[in-house]
């Protein structure tokens, strides 16, 4: 165990381990609105109040957690790579003539969270899709490709295997890549873009105030899902649908273009009312929590709550 004190010291275990608590943070703060947003996503549901109303007289409270044992187990390991991979990249990205000390431009902020977006798809892509055949279970339309119900994502995981191989469990694989590559690049620089003029000389101070972590964490959030959120939709609706009866899309441009002719442009953006608000609420306390663990672990530095917001 010796490995482990000289990793958490290191810059990368630092990012690596403060990522893992911000992970943490986020799946548990905004698990229940996710499942409201996958579900609006998927049919003509109604409203997302409309919606939450059913699932709780009929499935009662914990189906909004339904799925969330596999985002939360990996979620540690998978968010901590992905502030780690960021903080690497951006760097590698910067001019070489500026200072470690010196926060990196904004464009390489942008270019890391492209990379980052790019790298964390292979890990999220079996993750998504064991979690929204979990969530969508219940679901009416999701009841005509499955007869069992799930027990859990370990339950999922074998069926998948069983009936569509390995290549089964990077269903939608594509379109996750094309959605988190460029939004994290908006993540990352609408982050550290607000959080610059929230509190200006904090990029190199390191001393944001917790009120600016999570305006600028939170506003981050909903400009990536802003920019993406089509896709997601499109995403949603691949990953939904399973290979061991007739499957309903046979690709990205099929899913666009009948989900589209069915429903109207309208359905591109079906939840986001939903998927913006559990942004904010996700990712500032993603953000906060990562705040808080790499000063209070590794610095010892106290956290202002107010001071420039």
């Amino acid at each position: 165990m010796a490995f482990w004190p000289e990793f958490a010291a290191s810059n990368w275990g630092r990012e690596f381990v403060a990522g893992g608590f911000g992970g943490v943070a986020g799946i548990i703060s905004g698990f229940p609105l996710d499942t409201l947003r996958i579900r609006q996503q998927q049919v003509k549901a109604g409203s997302a109040v409309s919606i939450l109303r059913n699932v709780v007289s009929k499935e009662g409270p914990a189906a909004l957690y339904r799925g969330m044992g596999a985002p939360l187990v990996s979620v540690t390991f998978q968010n901590a790579v992905a502030f780690q991979i960021y903080a690497v990249l951006s760097r590698a990205f910067d001019d070489p003539s500026i200072s470690a000390t010196d926060p990196a431009s904004y464009k390489a902020v942008a270019l890391g969270g492209v990379g980052t977006g790019a790298l964390q798809s292979l890990m999220l892509t079996p993750i998504e899709l064991v979690k929204i055949r979990l969530q969508l279970q219940n679901n009416s339309n999701a009841k005509l490709h499955q007869a069992d119900p799930y027990k859990g994502p370990v339950s999922v995981a074998k069926n998948i295997f069983k009936t569509e191989g390995v290549k089964g469990m990077y269903r939608g694989l594509t379109i996750t890549l094309l959605r988190d590559a460029p939004s994290h690049g908006v993540y990352f620089y609408t982050y550290e873009y607000l959080k610059e003029q929230l509190h200006p000389g904090c990029r190199k101070s390191g001393q944001e105030s917790l009120n600016t972590t999570l305006v600028a964490g939170g506003l981050a959030g909903v400009a990536s899902w802003v920019s993406c959120y089509p896709l997601d939709v499109i995403k949603t609706r691949l990953q939904a649908q399973s290979m061991s009866s007739l499957p309903k899309y046979t690709g990205i441009l099929d899913c666009f273009r009948r989900s589209v002719k069915q429903e109207g442009y309208r359905v591109l953006w079906r939840g986001l009312g939903t998927a913006v608000s559990r942004a904010f609420v996700v990712n500032g306390a993603t953000f906060c929590s990562y705040e808080i663990a790499l000063r209070s672990l590794f610095n010892k530095v106290s956290i202002p709550i107010e001071n420039a917001i």
